[in-house]
């Protein structure tokens, strides 16, 4: 199959999976318990009023009915306007989601070159350091991402007060306002991406090892550093793309609670608060683009994965 009619295909999924996210997204957010009528009616409005506001917010249709005018709108590119606040989707998401990007970004520029060098480390040598790194990495992986972020405040912030407790970041700023306040955050999303992508590559690299193509290499007596990077990394490139797209979608659930838990301006954040509010326009809306931007990743890595494949297989 060619590179394009693969793309293709792949493209094809992932648009018809990403609509069968949004339903499901909308049906989830249309059975939990409660609705965003308290929120913008009050805890005190009277039946009277809070039937009003119920049928301004349009929770008096049928969901299917409300779900197929989302779409319907969705097409167009008009998320809707949120329940609390009456502000546009696409607003926040322009302010919030590169706050996201941006920490994400940082977490991956530190995750990727460390745990390729752990990953190829652990799967070249083996023995006791092999065992003390997965044995690390799989401690760390187990850990809750709240519990890691505690940990590093605990020792940063309050006891050796190098850093602040929260990302403070000025109305109308952005996080690279206050560069000191991303450090906290991109350290403990890196910690869990260090922990699953260096297993990842560590086995990756092992397998690569392990065919017949390096070993023939090691008879004709290549070692070392020449044997890792002409045989090992080559064949290892594919499935390591993988590993390194697996991360980031690691990472996107990772950042809902530690942006909650650093307070950071980032959509995590504010579709934690669209949850909390029972905002279903904002939460249909956040966790749509959220779902596309992950189908977009894991496409784009299929797609490197398959180029290198390619040359992998056109180098033998």
């Amino acid at each position: 199959m060619s590179l394009i009619a693969f793309a293709g295909r792949r493209l094809v999924g992932a648009a018809v999976l990403l609509v069968v996210l949004s339903a499901v997204v909308f049906a989830a957010t249309a059975v939990l318990p409660g609705d965003a009528v308290s929120a913008v009616a009050g805890v005190d409005a009277s039946a009277a009023q809070r039937a009003e506001v119920r049928a301004e917010l349009g929770l008096d249709r049928p969901a299917a009915e409300r779900y197929a005018h989302w779409v319907e709108d969705a097409v167009r590119g008009d998320l809707g306007h949120g329940f609390v606040g009456d502000r546009p989707v696409t607003d926040v998401l322009a302010t919030r989601l590169p706050n996201s990007l941006l920490l994400a970004g940082l977490t991956l520029a530190v995750t990727a070159p460390l745990a390729a060098l752990l990953g190829l480390w652990t799967g070249l040598r083996g023995g006791g350091a092999d065992r003390f790194v997965s044995t690390a990495a799989q401690i760390l992986a187990a850990v809750p991402e709240f519990v890691v972020a505690a940990l590093l405040v605990a020792v940063l912030a309050v006891w050796l007060e190098l850093l602040p407790r929260v990302s403070v970041i000025p109305l109308g700023g952005t996080p690279l306002d206050v560069p000191h306040a991303l450090i906290l955050p991109v350290l403990t999303l890196s910690a869990v991406g260090l922990a699953v992508a260096t297993r990842l590559l560590r086995v990756s690299v092992a397998d690569a090892a392990a065919t017949p193509y390096c070993e023939a290499a090691r008879l004709n007596g290549v070692r070392g550093i020449r044997l890792a990077v002409r045989h090992i990394l080559p064949n290892a490139a594919g499935p390591a793309v993988h590993a390194l797209t697996l991360t980031t979608g690691a990472l996107v659930g990772s950042a809902v609670v530690v942006e909650n838990v650093f307070d950071y301006p980032g959509i995590g954040r504010e579709l934690q608060l669209a949850v909390a509010a029972r905002d279903i326009p904002m939460v249909q809306g956040i966790a749509t683009v959220l779902a596309g931007v992950m189908l977009v990743v894991l496409l784009t890595g299929d797609i490197c994965a398959r180029l290198l494949g390619a040359r992998e297989g056109h180098g033998r």
